[in-house]
């Protein structure tokens, strides 16, 4: 929600600035996010003055350009060029001097004034149009002023331009109450202990007559009274009309437009910018209709039969449910007519227009269920609905239709034509909550003076009834829909008097430390098994125990000796395995004998180690693929297990245990043909990639087996549950691609990490996305690869960009001896 801190000081004294307001409203829990200094035109306009011009020749050196010389109240006039077509001796004009900063209409960056030479002229500044000083759109010529102020007056004095405060509070959706200035300045009235002046809307124009049913003429001195007709109380409990004739729809004075400017609202006309005014105001929203408009002379609040066409202000055609409330007119068959969704939006064809001279105002207190489901199944969150869907104040139409009704009269002219009608047949009832001052202390946590909690409500506009020693009733407004319980009333008193000001107890204590256990090894193992199940695999459970001629076949890769088995059973059984990958293949050996080729499998497992006559167990992760990846179907062939299959499923895996800054190598080649192993944190914590056939032809297995194994143990002591965030960059990213041609024995990893060294800011990812290896490229290969650059801060510059990517090619021919290709 957007305050304006000028609007507040007109209704609360404030003499604090706007930062001070800003820490007192979040205080009380109105939380300030933002506050931001609005100018009525951008800049200020300073440098910017009023200006005379003496001279006027056309330029020798171009036909559409006017050499001038301007008096702008200094010794020696200015020489300025000007191209525009209306320039003439003797115009009073608004120049911009050397150094004054323009912001033109539809350009985001600013305008510097330097002094330069157009042609060989030399000019000493600009004469301007209204766009270019940012308060219009014109450009079709020079401001010319019809002033007698002085030469060299600053034109921020002529135009009048002023800046103010916007107080951006982020709303929370239970304070309904501070949806407008005059809500807020109701908490500052309490925190400050100063009045809340609200202007004076007694006057004799108006009368005020409350019906006594439903249904209520309005006595009119044009002789054609509207009829009011509440059909529905239950979604329309209040509801209040007003006519206004003789009046002129214009454009807004500027003070009007200025206010609603800086709270972000468009200015249309000066009649709905009093609707929009009031809202912001007094939390209240009005809406106008042209009474030329309103058929039959008769509004009807009521419903309409479902699938209703309805178009609304926006030109779009929506259906009407039997559950919407509808603003109505008697319509051409004296069947209800839709003019307005009810507390949401208005009607296309009802509205005010240039044409309009009378209008019927109307202000309202709707159902707060009805309005949010209509707004809800429109998908409309207009500034109307936000209010009456949180609950607006009952007790508020009529004031507020008075307040609208004197501005529209001031800034349109016109005349009240109407008593004020207000339909009201079951006044919405105050809240009354019986509270105890003992459990004020207790909630509280500190014992407050009777008269200061009396003294806090009161000025929250909350009464005090049948007071006790110990006990009260509080009397609370219906606009405080928050506040219905006994907790509610302690949390106001205890929001003004401030929750920095409850001392903590000197006695305090805890019975208790918070238990933060370690991560739960069951959970981490349950979670990875359940991510590689998703993925189509099958779990192994196998025995420790296995055939000693195993540990022969890759002995230069384990750890140590194996344990030996003193009173083995069998020779096959006689040692403690001290890697997975042979129990692994057992598997796939015996499922592939049965033709079952197509294997993705899994194990849990520990390895067993004799280190110096010390027994060391491991605990491991592996994980096999062998046969096709995946199966043959109608839209889709089937196709062999590659590297990359098991290397995306490898980084799945790490990034479930969220591993970071890892490092890659080639893997051990007793056991790969070919693989990768990573490291994190200097220790390798998976190898993963195709066995030798030495270790598969052991199983007398013909397939290719690609084998990760993880030290599971390891990945458990580095998981870190917290979770970590880092904030999105708002600007763009930025790809650029190389092609480089490296030595053959160069790999991808290399150049990624050389990458990674070479430009730490800005480098976000490196990716290869092709790889040439041809007879023309003899010992050599060519990647394509891509790099991200992004900047956290500003978007990123050619200029940078591109300095950036030259100290990756420098890096690359410093480090490689690399051939970028054009």
């Amino acid at each position: 929600m957007k305050i304006s801190y000028k609007w507040l000081k007109d209704l609360i004294e404030i003499t604090e600035t706007p930062e001070e307001i800003g820490k007192l409203l979040t205080a009380t829990g109105l939380e300030v996010e933002g506050i931001e200094e609005i100018e009525s035109i951008k800049g200020g306009l300073n440098g910017v003055v009023i200006g005379e011009v003496l001279t006027c020749e056309k330029h020798p050196e171009a036909d559409r350009l006017n050499i001038t010389t301007v008096d702008v109240g200094i010794e020696t006039p200015l020489s300025i060029v000007c191209g525009a077509p209306n320039v003439a001796a003797g115009q009073k004009v608004i120049v911009a001097t050397v150094g004054a900063v323009l912001h033109p209409i539809g350009s985001d960056q600013p305008l510097v004034l330097k002094r330069s030479k157009i042609r060989g002229a030399v000019s000493e500044g600009m004469i301007c149009a209204e766009d270019e000083l940012g308060i219009g759109t014109s450009h079709d010529g020079i401001l010319v002023l019809d002033t007698d102020l002085p030469n060299g007056t600053s034109a921020s004095e002529y135009f009048g331009t002023s800046s103010d405060y916007l107080i951006e509070i982020g709303l929370t959706p239970n304070r309904a109450d501070a949806a407008s200035h005059f809500g807020v300045a109701r908490d500052l009235k309490a925190v400050l202990n100063r009045p809340v002046n609200l202007p004076n809307v007694d006057n004799p124009v108006f009368t005020h007559k409350t019906a006594e049913s439903e249904v209520w003429y309005m006595g009119s001195d044009q002789g054609s009274p509207i009829q009011i007709e509440v059909r529905n109380t239950e979604a329309c409990p209040r509801y209040v009309g007003l006519s206004i004739s003789g009046l002129t729809v214009t454009e807004s004075p500027a003070w009007l437009k200025q206010r609603l400017q800086t709270i972000g609202i468009r200015s249309i006309n000066n009649i709905v910018d009093v609707t929009n005014y009031i809202c912001h105001e007094l939390g209240q929203p009005l809406h106008a209709f042209d009474t030329n408009k309103i058929l039959g002379k008769k509004v009807i609040v009521t419903t309409v039969p479902s699938d209703t066409p309805f178009f609304t202000l926006d030109g779009i055609e929506r259906k009407i449910s039997d559950t919407d409330l509808m603003i109505c007119n008697e319509g051409t068959d004296g069947n209800p007519e839709p003019m307005c969704i009810a507390g949401v939006f208005g009607g296309l064809t009802s509205g005010v227009t240039s044409e309009t001279t009378s209008i019927f105002l109307e202000s309202a207190y709707f159902s707060p269920i009805w309005v949010r489901k209509t707004a809800q199944r429109f998908g409309l969150k207009t500034d109307s609905s936000f209010r009456f869907e949180r609950g607006t104040d009952p007790n508020m139409p009529v004031y507020a239709l008075k307040r609208a009704a004197l501005l529209i009269q001031e800034v349109a002219g016109g005349t009240v034509s109407s008593e004020i009608t207000d339909i009201y047949p079951y006044p919405v009832q105050d809240f009354r909550v019986e509270m105890k001052y003992r459990n004020i202390d207790r909630l509280i946590g500190k014992s407050l003076d009777k008269a200061f909690i009396k003294s806090t409500l009161t000025s929250l506009d909350i009464a005090i009834e049948n007071e006790t020693e110990t006990t009260f009733t509080a009397i609370v407004p219906p606009y405080r829909v928050d506040v219905q319980r006994e907790a509610d009333v302690i949390e106001e008193i205890l929001r003004i008097y401030g929750f920095g000001q409850v001392e903590l107890s000197e006695a305090m204590s805890s019975d208790f430390l918070s238990d933060f256990p370690l991560n739960d090894p069951e959970k981490l193992k349950l979670r990875v098994a359940e991510l590689l199940v998703a993925n189509g695999f099958n779990e192994m459970i196998n025995n420790s125990l296995t055939k000693p001629e195993y540990q022969t076949l890759n002995s230069e890769s384990l750890l140590g000796n194996p344990v030996k088995i003193l009173n083995y059973l069998s020779e096959d059984l006689s040692v403690m395995r001290q890697t997975l990958i042979f129990s692994g293949l057992e598997v796939i050996a015996y499922n592939s004998n049965r033709r079952q080729r197509d294997l993705k499998l899994f194990e849990f497992g520990k390895t067993y180690h004799d280190v110096n006559e010390k027994f060391v167990e491991k605990e491991r992760l592996s994980i096999f693929l062998t046969g096709n990846f995946q199966q043959e179907s109608w839209f889709e062939k089937s196709r062999d297990v590659v590297f990359h299959d098991l290397a995306a499923l490898v980084n799945q895996v790490l990034t479930a245990l969220k591993i970071k800054e890892i490092e890659k190598q080639e893997a051990d080649n007793v056991i790969f043909k070919y693989g990768i192993t990573i490291l994190a944190n200097k220790k390798p914590v998976v190898s993963f990639g195709l066995l030798q056939n030495t270790l598969t032809k052991k199983l007398d297995i013909k397939a290719q087996i690609f084998f990760a194994d993880f030290d599971w143990e390891y990945l458990l002591r580095q998981y870190n549950s917290a979770v970590e965030y880092k904030e999105v960059s708002k600007f763009p990213e930025v790809r650029r691609d190389l092609s480089v041609v490296v030595d053959k024995k160069i790999t991808f990893e290399e150049l990624r990490q050389i990458a990674y060294k070479t430009e730490r800011q800005l480098l976000r990812s490196v990716n290869v996305f092709d790889v040439y290896e041809g007879a023309n490229l003899d010992g050599k290969k060519s990647y394509s690869i891509s790099f991200i650059l992004q900047e956290d801060q500003q978007t990123l510059t050619d200029k940078v960009i591109d300095k950036s990517m030259q100290k990756l090619i420098s890096a690359y021919e410093r480090e490689f001896e690399a051939v970028i290709r054009k």
